[in-house]
């Protein structure tokens, strides 16, 4: 019988440097500079506080990194399976794209949707947005299946998805602060 060799793999800690600021007084904030993280803290923290806002912010930057990377989340066929879980959940499966598929960023809108051949496509301005606001996006295209425009029957299925306002305030936001001038649908 014989014994492989033990591969050990050292995973090297990322360089970080911390910056205190006495014009900060309550955020905290952390970013990639080259290999290195930088994480800006008030200068009144404590030692013990800093330590404990280095490990946070590091566990926030990678969660993040991680979700944008994130194949699941960069696939047309990712859309296509999330779409028919947000149908099931919100539609009773009554909403089935022929495609979803994400396309250079829109100059007026978010996404869209052709009811007659049942197409969805998705600016790609949104692969970086939360979980929930992609998917309040999907909800919207996904209820024009059923209904075309923008009235109460429309809204009243686009309701159902708990996080719409939020998510319409989310997009206004990052809209406004952008210039990109995509305002939604009324």
């Amino acid at each position: 019988m014989s014994v492989s060799p033990l591969t050990v793999v050292v995973v090297a800690e990322p360089q970080v440097e911390v910056r205190r600021s006495k014009r900060r007084t309550r955020t905290v904030t952390a970013y990639r500079e080259g290999d290195t993280v930088i994480v800006l803290i008030p200068a009144r923290l404590s030692k013990k506080e800093e330590a404990h806002w280095v490990q946070e912010m590091q566990r926030r930057l990678l969660r993040n990194e991680s979700r944008r990377r994130s194949p699941a989340r960069t696939s047309d066929d990712a859309l296509l399976e999330r779409c028919g879980e947000l149908s099931g959940l919100y539609f009773g499966g009554r909403c089935t794209p022929r495609s979803v598929r994400w396309v250079p960023p829109m100059r007026t809108r978010w996404a869209s949707c052709t009811p007659a051949d049942r197409t969805i496509r998705v600016s790609e301005r949104l692969r970086t947005a939360p979980s929930w606001v992609l998917d309040y996006v999907l909800v919207h295209e996904l209820a024009h299946l059923l209904v075309p425009g923008h009235g109460a029957d429309f809204w009243e299925l686009v309701s159902a998805y708990p996080r719409t306002e939020r998510a319409v305030g989310y997009l206004e936001g990052l809209s406004a602060a952008a210039g990109w001038g995509i305002a939604g649908d009324d």
